[in-house]
């Protein structure tokens, strides 16, 4: 007889070790590794109950696996969400939650401040398919409001956002949204389910790339949407059962084996992001540090209020611009130079050039993203290691040596 977990409510050190177990007949310690893509039957008659959805049984790998449903349930318990879903990339998961609600003549409100390839899917494929589309500043509640003057049938947000790190006031957008007839699919990818609980706080949807602090280690693409049953069973799976953005198996357990020391590592890695900003705020060719929990946030007290630590991921401008900016990132010997974040191991990247070089110029300036801003997604390296990396970066600014210009000699833009 399997044993059952206990009837009290779990804590999620305890839920990320041993939520969503579905051990198979040989009561293996590991999830199993399912690696098929299709099932038997015992019978023709079984294979008819099952598409007719008489009988519960797995049918192909594209519709459900034993390892994607063990992940499904263990992110479902974490997040307090009726049911989850997974797929192949973050991606999948933002375009299948939206694609999946949408139809033509729709109307969409999105918060500005959207990883380049969100800011993308509102901006240019959705309105492709006759679905409006309106971007707002999401920290201004009047921008909201009045966004919400129309009937709207979905909002997509960020918060903290990326690269930026705003924030979005969650219970008094969802209460606007609600009001306007929308549901609010918040990507929650920075702040993880341990630091923050969006559908707490009046979302309807949640999404994740997998692929970052769930993994946690940069080795497989994944993605998540959970929310409640009712919405999952008739809006999201039949899109993704017929459109098939499925994740393999293997990358599957590779995340379940990842979360089993996320309560580990995301504390560890927000001490380290804290130690960080304070050093990055007081260095003199850095001319604006931001991070949710530092005292010079102009969000600091939303930060606190909706979220439990300030993350892993510090942003910081450069004095000097792009050319500045690559000479700190080209002297870094310790943190690497990615555009992924959530690694155990830190990296660095310029999201003018990288991340978000496809949203344009214009755009770039509405956001706050200048040629010398740096996302820095801060790993478990040794905070004083991370600090003398950068130490040394920072010092090269002030030589002449070695042909690089002086700092006083670049032009900081947008300044």
């Amino acid at each position: 007889m399997p044993r059952t977990l206990p009837n009290t409510p779990l804590r999620p050190a305890t839920l990320l070790v041993r939520g969503g177990q579905n051990r198979s007949s040989f009561d293996e310690m590991s999830e199993a590794l399912h690696l098929t893509s299709g099932f038997m039957y015992e019978s023709a008659g079984q294979a008819e109950e099952t598409f007719l959805g008489q009988i519960q049984h797995f049918q192909y790998s594209r519709f459900g696996n034993p390892t994607i449903e063990a992940l499904q349930n263990k992110l479902a318990a974490l997040e307090g969400a009726e049911a989850c879903r997974v797929m192949a990339s973050g991606m999948a998961a933002v375009h299948s939650a939206m694609l999946s609600h949408l139809k033509t003549g729709d109307r969409v409100v999105a918060s500005r401040a959207l990883f380049g390839s969100c800011h993308w899917i509102v901006s240019t494929l959705l309105p492709r398919y006759g679905i409006e589309t309106v971007f707002v500043d999401g920290t201004d509640l009047d921008q909201w409001r009045d966004a919400f003057r129309k009937p709207a049938a979905l909002v997509l947000l960020e918060t903290p956002s990326n690269p930026m790190l705003e924030l979005v006031d969650l219970p008094a957008v969802a209460e606007l949204a609600h009001a306007a007839g929308a549901i609010v699919v918040v990507d929650n990818v920075f702040a993880t389910p341990l630091l923050q609980k969006p559908l707490t706080l009046g979302a309807d949807v949640v999404v994740y790339s997998a692929t970052k602090h769930f993994d946690g280690q940069g080795r497989v693409l994944g993605g998540a949407v959970l929310g409640s049953q009712k919405w999952v069973d008739e809006v999201l799976q039949p899109f993704i059962r017929n459109t098939g953005p499925s994740i393999s198996p293997f990358n599957a357990w590779v995340i379940l084996k990842g979360l089993e020391t996320l309560h580990l590592r995301l504390p560890a890695m927000c001490a380290n992001a804290a130690k960080l900003a304070d050093f990055l705020a007081g260095r003199p060719e850095v001319s604006r540090t931001l991070y949710p929990f530092l005292d010079s946030h102009p969000q600091q007290a939303l930060a606190k209020k909706q979220m439990s630590a300030g993350g892993s991921l510090v942003t910081f401008d450069v004095e000097g611009g792009k050319e500045a900016a690559f000479r700190v990132l080209d002297a870094l010997r310790l943190i690497d130079i990615s555009n992924n974040l959530g690694d155990a191991r830190s990296m660095v990247t310029h999201p003018a050039t990288t991340t978000h070089m496809k949203v344009g110029p214009e755009e770039r300036a509405r956001l706050g993203i200048t040629d010398g801003t740096v996302r820095f997604s801060v790993g478990l390296e040794d905070a004083q290691d991370l600090i003398d990396d950068l130490s040394q970066a920072l010092d090269g600014l002030r030589s002449t040596g070695g042909g690089k210009a002086d700092l006083s000699r670049a032009a900081a833009p947008d300044r």
